[in-house]
């Protein structure tokens, strides 16, 4: 495994912002050396698990098997009352910072005990949570909103997967099947392995992220997509299915099949899926990089803070 995305990764310039298929690759080339902290250090029988956006998601991953309250920044404090048993709380946060703050303060001025799992060694939540109730997770240098490495690095803590070969895959079984055609359709449907359902909203979220509205998406798992998904049909819609064959979603012109890796978990179907999106993204006009700086901007004033469109 070379590192040429990693070293890509550690100079962009918000000029020439990399594409998600490039930080996706860098994210792998990091894990393959450095080493993230354990999760069983959480000993929780019935966690409150708090995350905004692709945090909560995560957070719903890494707790999937578990009999866990899963909330976010504006209804952690309702699931609180509700919910009954709840032991401790996990509050997942790349940065550490925006929403996480406050609840952090308000989950300590409750006395309940907090685990922060985070990327930021900086982040403000940490002065909220004992030292050694937090988790720091490495990541690598991105655009705003990428949030790769970032929640990959705890998804590969808890499925502990092996990251050469997930980076061997991509290269060597994906890629060749990607063509350069892509840019024929406006929208694209992905179908997801049912085993891998709680990641279909990290997929919306990029696409949202990336598209906008200019590029429709839809995520379903195959047994979701029975019904009435397909009702209304469109020459212009790309059906990409994920481990599994798709005899029966659009058209056939209109299928790519993307395998994933024998045995594959959360870690590789996020590899995978991120992968695939940015693919997408190289054939498209750069969306993202245009609006991006405007966007951090109005960003800035909403969370009352200084975003950047890199994060360091």
């Amino acid at each position: 495994m070379n590192q040429e995305n990693l070293e890509i990764l550690k100079t962009f310039s918000k000029e020439d912002l990399p594409d998600l298929d490039v930080v996706t690759l860098g994210a792998l080339e990091l894990f393959a050396t450095e080493q993230v902290p354990s999760l069983d250090l959480v000993q929780l029988k019935r966690p409150l698990v708090i995350g905004s956006g692709n945090a909560q998601i995560t957070g719903r991953i890494l707790f999937e098997g578990q009999d866990a309250v899963f909330a976010d920044e504006s209804t952690y404090k309702v699931k609180l009352q509700a919910a009954r048993g709840i032991d401790g709380a996990v509050l997942i946060s790349a940065s550490g910072s925006k929403h996480a703050g406050g609840i952090a303060k308000e989950l300590k001025a409750r006395s309940i005990r907090t685990w922060l799992l985070t990327n930021n060694p900086e982040a403000p939540a940490k002065a909220f949570v004992d030292e050694e109730k937090v988790l720091l997770f490495p990541k690598n240098r991105e655009p705003y909103t990428y949030n790769t490495s970032t929640y990959m690095a705890m998804i590969l803590a808890h499925t502990k997967e092996n990251t050469r070969q997930i980076y061997s895959f991509l290269l060597d079984e994906v890629a060749p099947l990607l063509p350069n055609t892509l840019s024929q359709y406006n929208s694209f449907f992905l179908l997801v392995p049912g085993e891998f359902d709680s990641i279909r909203e990290m997929f919306v979220t990029k696409f949202d992220e990336l598209f906008g509205p200019l590029l429709a998406r839809r995520v379903f798992t195959p047994e979701q997509a029975k019904h009435a998904k397909t009702v209304v049909p469109s020459e212009t819609e790309l059906f990409l299915s994920f481990g599994t064959e798709n005899p029966t979603f659009g058209k056939e012109q209109h299928r790519l099949f993307i395998p994933l890796p024998e045995g594959a978990d959360y870690g590789a179907m996020m590899a995978v899926g991120y992968y695939v999106i940015g693919r997408i993204q190289k054939q498209f006009p750069p969306y993202f990089k245009q609006h991006i700086g405007s966007y951090v901007r109005e960003a800035s004033e909403l969370f009352g803070q200084k975003i950047a469109p890199i994060v360091e």
